[in-house]
C-alpha cells in the first residue's frame, strides 16, 4: 500500500515540476523587454505559442495514453520539460530558439495534463482514497503549485541573479531531472488492451458531446486560466509607468495569483461535496469581482491594488478548477478518462486568449468590465444548465 501511496505522489511530482515549467516564462517576458528591447508584439507571440503546442498535444496525449498507457506519453513528456528549458537558456536571444523552446513546452505540458491526472487518478484508486474528488484535488493541487512557484521563483531570480535570461531556468532543470527519476519507478495502471480495436487519437469522447458537458463544464472551464491570465499577463501592462523592481513584483503577482488557486482547492471540494458544481459557481463570482477589482487598479493606476485583485482572481481559478476536474472525472468513462480529461484541459486553456482578447477591444478598464460581464453570464449560463441537464 506504501508503494501505492508514494507512486501517486511521484506522478504528482512529475506534473508540478511541469507544471513550474509551463508558467516560469510569465515574468521572463519582462526580462526580454528590459534586456533585448523585445517588443509588445514579438513577446505575446512567444507567450502564446506554448498554447500551440499544448492543445494539440492535450487532444492526442490524452487519447494516446488510453491506447498505449500512461507511462508511455508521460516519460518523454517529463524527459523533454527541461530540455525546454535548457533550450531557452542556449536560444537566449534568438526569438526563434526562444519559440521552439515555448512550443516544445507546450506539447510536453498538453500530454503531461491530460494523461498524469488520469494516471493520478487510477493511482488513486488502486491506493484504496475513494472519497470523491480526491484524485481531482491531488492532481489539480500538483499543477497549481507549479503554476505557482515556477513564476515566483524565476520573477526573483531574475530580478536580482546575474544573467538573467539564463540563471531563472536553472531550477526547473533540476526540477525536471529529479521528476523524471522518480516517475521512472511508477507502474503501468491501465490493463493489456491486447487486441481491441484502436480508437482514433484526436476524438471527441462522447460525453463531451452530451448537454451536461456542454451547458456546466464548457462554459466555465475557459475561466481556470483566463482569470489567472488575466491576473498575471495583462493587469501588469495595463498600468502606467516603469517602476523598480517589476520583474520581482510581476513574479509575486503571480505567485499569489496561483497559490491562491491551491489554498482554496480544499474549500472547492467541500464545496462540491455539499453540492456538485457549487464550487465552480463560486468560482465564476471570484472571477467577476476579480475583474472588478482589477478595473478598480487599472483606473487608479494603482500597482498595490493589483495584490488584491490577484487573489481573488487566484481563488475564481482554483474553484473553477476543481469543480470541472471534478465533474469530467464522474462523467468520464475509465477508459475515456485521458481524452475526457484532455479536451478539459483544452477549454481551460483557451482562458489564455483572454489577455489578447481584452487587447484586441482596446484594452484598459472598459475592456476589463466587460470580462467581467461575460464571466457573471456565465454563471447564469452553468447555473441553468446544471438544473436542466440530466448527470448521465
Amino acid at each position: 500500500m506504501n508503494d501505492v501511496h508514494r507512486s501517486w505522489q511521484r506522478v504528482a511530482f512529475a506534473m508540478f515540476a511541469v507544471g513550474w515549467g509551463a508558467n516560469q516564462f510569465t515574468p521572463m517576458l519582462l526580462a526580454y523587454r528590459e534586456e533585448l528591447g523585445m517588443s509588445t508584439q514579438t513577446r505575446a507571440f512567444l507567450f502564446g505559442v506554448y498554447a500551440a503546442g499544448l492543445v494539440p498535444a492535450l487532444l492526442v496525449g490524452g487519447a494516446a495514453s488510453d491506447r498505449w498507457g500512461r507511462r508511455a506519453l508521460v516519460l518523454p513528456a517529463v524527459v523533454l520539460s527541461p530540455l525546454a528549458s535548457v533550450l531557452l537558456m542556449v536560444e537566449e536571444r534568438l526569438t526563434l530558439g526562444l519559440c521552439v523552446a515555448r512550443l516544445v513546452a507546450g506539447l510536453c505540458s498538453g500530454v503531461v495534463f491530460s494523461a498524469a491526472s488520469a494516471w493520478v487518478a487510477e493511482l488513486t484508486e488502486r491506493s484504496g482514497d475513494q472519497a470523491p474528488g480526491t484524485a481531482a484535488r491531488r492532481a489539480a493541487i500538483a499543477l497549481s503549485a507549479g503554476f505557482g512557484v515556477g513564476p515566483l521563483v524565476t520573477g526573483l531570480v531574475a530580478q536580482w541573479a546575474p544573467e538573467p535570461l539564463v540563471t531563472p531556468y536553472l531550477p526547473h532543470v533540476v526540477l525536471g531531472v529529479v521528476a523524471l527519476v522518480l516517475v521512472l519507478r511508477v507502474p503501468e495502471t491501465l490493463p493489456d488492451r491486447g487486441a481491441a480495436e484502436p480508437r482514433a487519437l484526436l476524438r471527441l469522447p462522447a460525453v463531451t458531446r452530451g448537454r451536461r458537458f456542454l451547458t456546466v463544464v464548457a462554459p466555465s472551464a475557459p475561466w481556470v486560466f483566463g482569470s489567472a491570465a488575466i491576473s498575471i499577463a495583462f493587469l501588469p501592462g495595463g498600468l502606467g509607468g516603469d517602476p523598480p523592481g517589476q520583474l520581482a513584483f510581476a513574479g509575486v503577482l503571480a505567485g499569489i495569483t496561483l497559490g491562491t488557486g491551491v489554498l482554496v482547492q480544499g474549500w472547492a471540494r467541500r464545496l462540491d461535496d455539499r453540492r456538485p458544481l457549487l464550487a465552480g459557481e463560486v468560482g465564476l463570482v471570484a472571477a467577476a469581482l476579480g475583474c472588478a477589482t482589477g478595473v478598480g487598479a487599472l483606473v487608479a493606476d494603482e500597482r498595490l491594488l493589483l495584490l488584491v485583485a490577484g487573489p481573488v482572481l487566484g481563488a475564481g481559478y482554483g474553484m473553477v478548477l476543481v469543480s470541472g476536474l471534478r465533474e469530467t472525472e464522474r462523467l468520464s468513462a475509465p477508459d475515456e478518462r485521458g481524452a475526457t480529461v484532455a479536451v478539459f484541459y483544452a477549454l481551460t486553456y483557451l482562458g489564455f486568449a483572454a489577455p489578447y482578447a481584452l487587447g484586441a477591444f482596446g484594452g484598459g478598464a472598459a475592456a476589463l468590465a466587460g470580462a467581467g460581464v461575460v464571466a457573471v453570464g456565465c454563471l447564469v449560463v452553468v447555473s441553468l444548465g446544471r438544473r436542466a441537464a440530466p448527470r448521465s
